[in-house]
């Protein structure tokens, strides 16, 4: 909160678009259906509820995202002293880990990934309750599945850890077929009760559309990953150290070599996963904080008594979070794509609508949104398919139903729009370069 205060960061795209969603989905439109967009269905039903009671209201976003924070760390620390990780009970790991959450301003803030996260951590901690078990537990393996699907259910992206799951469980946690029959089920379950949640409320046809669509459609970089070495180094080069002391200068139990393998096979499916995520910004990073956790862990318990491991401490606890602050502040004009600056001479008159076709999303901050698309690069991607019949006249209806006051079309995308549906030329017109209104 003291960094909210005395540190306040720009609107980041993300947010400002997961804000947008929130609000349009309060005036009765539907996610896919209605909204084109790649937000998982539970995160967006979690910005409709935070726009219904609080508005477009950034703080909620920063409250809610350090609460959940505080209870991941809380959580994974419990997970480390009760199922004996280390040779000694410690809470080493929840500085090491509040502190890796200050890598980046915007791992503390509510997302998707941090929504999602949350769960997945619940699953790894039920995987971690299966090292030390000598019994099948039915409500153990249900369990993962179901914290599984429900990741799923508020970042898309995350239903790349299924094989994980299934992995782990069957190689690590020795699963026999009806331990992993039932975290099938369990993981399963969430999301066949979110198709049926469209199903009766007629969206299914465009949920399964646009679904697949989120692993194919042409990813984007908020940031350039060389961005992130600075502020990267120290975690990273103290994690190597940390693997490199708890596989050849520490013993361990039967049950501390598994639960390392769970860890390194975590981080490992945590960077596929980043590697396919459409929206890569510094966000995205925060799944791999309780593989790093542990490793960084490993290397401070062995060297604490060493003046590098203490350096290396506070270098972590003080100078990651001071040094991060003053990073990305010193990245808000470079960055220029990820933060959200004040809008020139867009002449839009107040309370209209506007849809934006163009990678500049800027303009949503004072103008709600009027029309289908809203993440751009899922819709140019949708919208450059070959398209049947029927798809056509429901793009078409989509657009004349919702009826954006203004379009912004800065690719020329709503352009080539209209030649496709000569039909919709009769509903915008085009007033300046770039520019059309609803007649």
């Amino acid at each position: 909160m003291v960094v909210l205060w005395f540190f306040p960061f720009p609107t980041t795209e993300p947010k400002l678009l997961w804000m947008v969603l929130g609000e349009r989905l309060t005036q009765g439109y539907s996610l896919y259906q209605d909204v084109m967009d790649d937000t998982g269905p539970l995160s967006a039903g979690m910005f409709t509820a935070i726009h219904y009671l609080f508005g477009r209201n950034e703080l909620v976003y920063d409250i809610l995202g350090r609460l959940l924070v505080f209870s991941q760390v809380f959580y994974w620390n419990t997970i480390l002293i009760r199922y004996r990780v280390f040779d000694e009970n410690t809470y080493l790991p929840a500085i090491i880990m509040a502190a890796l959450y200050h890598f980046s301003f915007d791992m503390m803030s509510l997302s998707p990934t941090l929504l999602g996260s949350t769960f997945l951590m619940l699953a790894l901690g039920q995987l971690f309750s299966q090292t030390v078990l000598q019994k099948e537990t039915s409500e153990s393996t249900l369990l993962i599945g179901i914290y599984g699907g429900l990741a799923t259910g508020f970042h898309l992206n995350f239903i790349l850890f299924l094989p994980y799951i299934i992995f782990t469980g069957l190689l690590i946690s020795g699963f026999s077929i009806r331990q992993l029959f039932l975290a099938l089920v369990g993981f399963f379950l969430p999301i066949l009760l979110i198709l049926v949640f469209y199903f009766w409320n007629d969206g299914l046809e465009e949920a399964l559309q646009i679904w697949p669509m989120i692993f194919s459609y042409e990813g984007y970089d908020y940031q350039p990953y060389l961005s992130w070495a600075v502020p990267g180094i120290l975690p990273i080069s103290l994690a190597l150290a940390g693997f490199f002391v708890g596989s050849f200068l520490r013993g361990a139990t039967i049950n501390q070599q598994k639960q390392r393998q769970l860890i390194i096979l975590w981080l490992i499916f945590s960077a596929l996963v980043f590697l396919l995520v459409k929206r890569q910004a510094s966000y995205q990073l925060l799944i791999f904080i309780p593989g790093l956790t542990y490793l960084i862990t490993q290397f401070f318990l062995h060297f604490k008594t060493g003046m590098i491991a203490r350096f290396s401490f506070v270098l972590l606890v003080l100078g990651l979070p001071i040094g991060g602050i003053a990073y990305w502040n010193s990245r808000v004009e470079t960055d220029s794509r990820y933060f959200i600056h004040p809008v020139k001479d867009l002449s839009i008159p107040a309370g209209r609508s506007l849809m934006i076709m163009g990678n500049d999303a800027s303009g949503y901050q004072e103008t709600p949104l009027g029309g289908p698309f809203l993440n751009y690069h899922l819709s140019k991607s949708y919208l450059s398919k070959e398209k049947t019949l029927a798809q056509k006249a429901q793009i078409f209806q989509k657009i004349t139903q919702q009826n954006p006051d203004f379009v912004l079309d800065k690719d020329g995308q709503f352009k080539s729009l209209l030649e496709e549906l000569p039909a919709l030329k009769e509903y915008y017109q085009e007033i300046s370069p770039g520019v059309f209104s609803s007649k």
